[in-house]
């Protein structure tokens, strides 16, 4: 498959297929190995667009290509077919190359030249438009990048300035953190917890829908987790964030309910927000879950029919 803009020589195609014939499912063209010819690249795609794109892609999904956006590649017809490709756009470049690598096929790449193109019209390419869509398809295609790291971070940076400040307050030369840089601490757990789950849930998705092939170790979670006992983990979380308020709301009885001071309360009352936030979302999480597993489980009975039948 290759552009037929006169930009690639379709009579240099032995290396694509003597790597066919070893065994490889796609075999890619690489221009920067090969060469580009001047006037053939805009110097933006060159050197920023492509190599931009090319590493995240590598970088995400481990991907073996130099060049993702190669337009002359060869493959397999029937390994192809059965990635069920949906792009339809640009981003169709990407896709192949990230399903492909997902799916564990044999992929590999070939220098290739690029020669100016021999259209009578303007390219149809638009340069930040189509970058884009290529960006935004790698990042889709990657929850664990685009939600479970991130939320790991923020969870992590949460928990440590938090832990730091429960103490009490913290001075660093002449800049004090108190209870506000806590309740953001606090914050910051909430809003990692909730990238974490939502990474899961895509991926689960993307699996049931057959974005993505599957995977051994979001098999192993799936296996593992119940409703059960995301029901259990998210009612002890709720109970002590529960106790944390009953307790807070003692302290304030003592004090016949008057003004209290908010550097000692916050102190309580914060964490035990957090605790009743988690619990909550991991209760409401555990019911989404158990229907994603029953969509999951239909699709699996379908496939297994169908190839029964």
């Amino acid at each position: 498959m290759g552009d037929s803009d006169d930009s690639y020589d379709f009579t240099n195609l032995r290396p694509f297929i003597e790597k066919l014939r070893e065994g490889y499912d796609l075999v890619m063209g690489n221009r920067f190995q090969g060469g580009i010819k001047p006037g053939a690249m805009p110097f933006l795609h060159r050197y920023l667009g492509n190599p931009i794109l090319t590493g995240i892609g590598r970088l995400f999904f481990s991907s073996p290509c130099g060049d993702f956006h190669c337009g002359l590649r060869a493959f397999r017809k029937d390994a192809i077919l059965k990635l069920d490709l949906q792009a339809t756009g640009m981003e169709f470049a990407s896709e192949m190359v990230v399903k492909a690598t997902l799916s564990i096929l044999r992929v590999t790449e070939v220098a290739t030249t690029l020669s100016p193109d021999g259209r009578s019209r303007p390219p149809h390419l638009r340069s930040w438009r189509d970058g884009w869509r290529h960006l935004r398809f790698l990042l889709l295609y990657s929850p664990r990048w685009l939600f479970f790291n991130p939320g790991l971070f923020l969870i992590t940076l949460g928990l440590i300035s938090g832990i730091w400040l429960l103490a009490g307050p913290q001075t660093i030369g002449s800049i004090t953190f108190d209870v506000h840089t806590l309740l953001y601490s606090m914050t910051l757990i909430i809003l990692g917890f909730d990238s974490v789950i939502f990474s899961l849930f895509t991926k689960i998705f993307a699996i049931v829908e057959g974005f993505h092939p599957r995977s051994s170790r979001v098999d192993a979670w799936y296996h593992w987790f119940s409703l059960e006992k995301g029901l259990l983990v998210g009612t002890a979380l709720t109970l002590i964030g529960l106790s944390g308020s009953v307790l807070a709301l003692g302290h304030w009885a003592v004090h016949w309910y008057g003004a209290l001071d908010p550097v000692r309360t916050m102190r309580l009352v914060i964490p035990s927000v957090l605790f009743l936030i988690l619990g909550v979302q991991t209760i409401l999480s555990s019911f989404f879950f158990s229907i994603l597993r029953m969509a999951r489980k239909s699709a699996t009975e379908s496939a297994v029919s169908s190839m029964a039948a």
